[in-house]
Parts: C-alpha cells; structure tokens; sequence
C-alpha cells in the first residue's frame, strides 16, 4: 500500500478525528515531504461569449481582450479577474479540430475528451479528468467528483456532465448541494459491521453476474457480444466503486463547518445554487477528499436544461440560450455580456477562495489547475474557444498573459502540457501535437 496513504488512514483510524484536515506535510512520504497534491478542475458553460469588434459600440463587452501579452486590458465581461491577473491566464484561438465543423449544441460532450462526436455512433472517449483520476487517484477517498448543475448525464450531444470514462461513457454528475455534502461529509447512519455486511453481499451478487455473463457471451453473436461487453463495463466499475468504498469504510469521513453554505439551494436560487456548489469543491479540495473535478454549469440542451433560465431569474431579461442567439442583434452584445460578466464573477469567488487557504509555502490555488470556458466562441460556432487557465503557480505553470494561438494548434497540446505538469509520463491526449511550453515557467 503507498506509505502516504496508509499514513493516513491509520492516523484517522487510530484517533477517530473527523475534523476537515487539510493535505499535511506528516502525510507526505520523505521524496515529497514539502509538496502539496496536485489538483485539477474543470469548470464548463454552453453557448460562447459576446464578441463585438473593436470598432463596434458595445467593444467593451468582448470577452476577449483585444491586446496579447502581459499588458493586455480586461474588457467588462472579466473585469473581476483583474486581482487575478498574475494567477491567470486568458487563452485565445484553441478549439478542437475533430468538432470544428460539427453541430454548434454537440461540442459539449468533448470539451474535455476532444472527440470526434460525429456520425452515427457517437462515440466519445476519455475525458482529461479520467485521465487523470485513473492513475493518481487512488490516495483519496473519491477518486474524482463530477459536479453539474442539471445532474446525470443526459443524452448524447447534450449531456450533462463533462466526465469520460475510458471507454467513452459518461459518469453520471451529481447536482444537489445537500446531496453532495452527505456524501463528502455526512454520516452514514449504518454501523460499520453493517455497510461492511452490505458490500459482501453486493460483491459476491457482481461476481455471479459476471459469472453468468461469461457463459452467455460464448454463446452470441458479435452485436451481441459488444453491447454485453458495453453493459460487464458499467458493471466492473460499480464493481471498483464498491471495492473502493469498502477499502475506505474504516477512515472517518472530513467533519467541517457547514455555516454559510445554503445546502437546500435549487435552480429557483441560481446564485446561491452555483456559490454552494464551488464552496463544496473548496472543501473537497482542501480536505484533500479528492484532487480531480469537474463542474458543468449548464448542459448544451436548452430546452430541458434547468439551467437555461437563471439568466432569466437573476435580472438579464431572457434565457441563456436566447442571450447567446442575439448577441450580434441591436443591443444583444451588452446584454450577454453582461451574464458573461456574471458568470466570471462567479468565476473570480472560486479563485479567490482557494487563493485564501494557506498550503505548504503557498496557496490551495498554486496546488490547483482551474480551466474555465465553453466549447463555442460566439452563439455556436465550435472554435476560439474562451478559455481562463488559473492556479497551478507551485506545478510549474507560468501566468499573467493574454495567449493568442494559432488556430491550427489543437486544444489537447493543453491537456498534454496539463498532464505533464501533474507529473504523468503523457506522450500523447487525444489529437495534440506537443506540449505548449511557453505556459511553463
């Protein structure tokens, strides 16, 4: 077992503390004594940005600054960040080639798998989350948190959730703040020999039924096999999901402050709905209760999407979906700017947040990479994705810069450079080309 996590557990174990700990340097194994984890978030919104030209009378609400390099301008919609600045950069031109000339609602799906979610199987791939969480995730207790604001995961094209499992299936997100504070922080109201007796019982119910389906298969035919093969892989991973859960019955769970989050928020109470659940990957981050997550702020399916109204509910006069069609009609590109500039001040108290807990010789936030946009520019159009990397200052990232990229370099060389700095031995995500080194300082 790795000496750290042992460490650990045995330490929670042998006390009983509950407390919310942080990540601690007496957890650490002697090689990395002084390092904090590496963590990772991905936070998503559908249907691009305002983009006037600078000439254009409301210039001021593009999304993008209008200067490259280190002495750009925040133009309104991102004008929260500018504290930030040093911590952030802004990246311009980066989409993924495979969707360029897909449908203007399927590019969701990919924003973080870059897939070719095109045809007629639709199929999608591993998410960079995954990647992620499947080799260094085992040392907490969730191995990675998928957050959405509509929860499950939706169909394909439109779903609702940003996580990939290696095969390409979509981890089901979670989306109810009091839900996903029990399951971080709450207690299960079993006692141990219970939930012990019940992940027996469950253990031994998927061993006869992937007993039994190795029978079957030798006996259909091809179709037939794959769609098995596609149900034994859902299987296995409740299997692991199981396994992991009973490996961990014994370590008390976090015990933190729930003052001042508003658990029984919904979508009637955006803003308290959206500051909740960003409280709720602060405190899973800082009791080091998992290092990989995602949040989807809303889904690509504007009819059904729970949150195509918030806009509509916090003042801004129409859904998001119609801000983001009427952007470029008379007066549109103020209004959707001005939910972009809401959106990023939500984006601003996330930072800032994890900019405030203390961690080794530096902050939550030099700990953790951030990566916030959406996979359309403007309306639908699927490239010159508007993208915010922060965080990540002690993993070697350097910061402060407005980044305009050619548009024939793929947003996966992202990926791949992020990888690299979480010190896993990529040679390759997806369809990247390298690793883009002028982020490295």
């Amino acid at each position: 077992m790795n000496m750290k996590k042992h460490t650990r557990r045995h330490f929670l174990r042998a006390t009983g503390i509950t407390l919310g700990l942080p990540w601690l340097e007496a957890f650490a194994d002697s090689a990395s004594a002084k390092t904090p984890p590496k963590r990772f978030c991905a936070i998503y919104f559908p249907y691009g940005v305002s983009l006037p030209g600078e000439k254009h009378e409301h210039a001021t609400w593009n999304w993008f600054p209008f200067q490259t390099g280190r002495d750009y301008q925040f133009n309104e919609s991102l004008k929260s960040l500018e504290p930030l600045r040093s911590q952030l950069s802004i990246l311009s031109g980066l989409h993924h080639p495979r969707m360029a000339g897909g449908g203007g609602h399927d590019s969701g799906d990919t924003f973080l798998t870059a897939a070719a979610l095109r045809g007629g199987g639709l199929k999608n791939s591993i998410s960079l989350d995954q990647v992620m969480a499947k080799q260094l995730g085992g040392e907490t207790r969730f191995s990675s948190l998928a957050l959405s604001t509509d929860g499950g995961v939706g169909i394909p094209t439109r779903s609702n959730t940003l996580s990939y499992s290696d095969d390409g299936q979509p981890i089901p997100s979670l989306n109810r703040p009091a839900f996903i504070f029990e399951r971080l922080f709450g207690l299960n109201k079993d006692s141990i020999e219970a939930q012990r007796r019940g992940f027996a019982v469950t253990g031994s119910h998927l061993d006869l039924l992937l007993d039994e389906a190795r029978t079957l298969n030798a006996k259909l035919g091809k179709a037939d096999q794959e769609k098995l093969d596609q149900y034994l892989t859902s299987v296995r991973q409740v299997e692991q999901q199981v396994q992991r859960s009973a490996d961990w019955l014994d370590v008390p769970k976090p015990k933190v402050n729930a003052n001042g989050l508003t658990l029984d928020a919904d979508d009637n109470t955006p803003k308290e709905l959206i500051r909740t659940m960003l409280d709720l990957l602060v405190l899973a981050f800082q009791t080091d209760s998992t290092r990989f997550a995602t949040y989807q702020l809303a889904s690509m399916h504007g009819a059904t999407s729970i949150a195509v109204k918030f806009s509509q509910l916090l003042g801004f006069g129409n859904t998001t979906h119609a801000l983001a069609h009427g952007w470029n009609k008379p007066g549109g590109a103020e209004k959707l700017g001005k939910w972009d500039q809401w959106q990023a001040e939500n984006l601003a108290y996330f930072l800032g947040k994890l900019a405030a807990v203390k961690e080794g010789n530096g902050t939550l936030l030099d700990n953790t990479v951030v990566l916030y946009g959406s996979s359309n520019s403007n309306t639908h159009n699927n490239i010159n994705y508007p993208l915010v990397l922060a965080g990540g200052k002690d993993m070697g990232l350097k910061h402060g810069e407005h980044r305009r990229f050619d548009n024939t370099v793929p947003l996966s060389n992202l990926y791949l450079t992020l990888l690299h700095r979480m010190g896993m031995e990529q040679k390759t995500f997806a369809d990247s080309k390298g690793e883009m080194t002028e982020l490295v300082g």
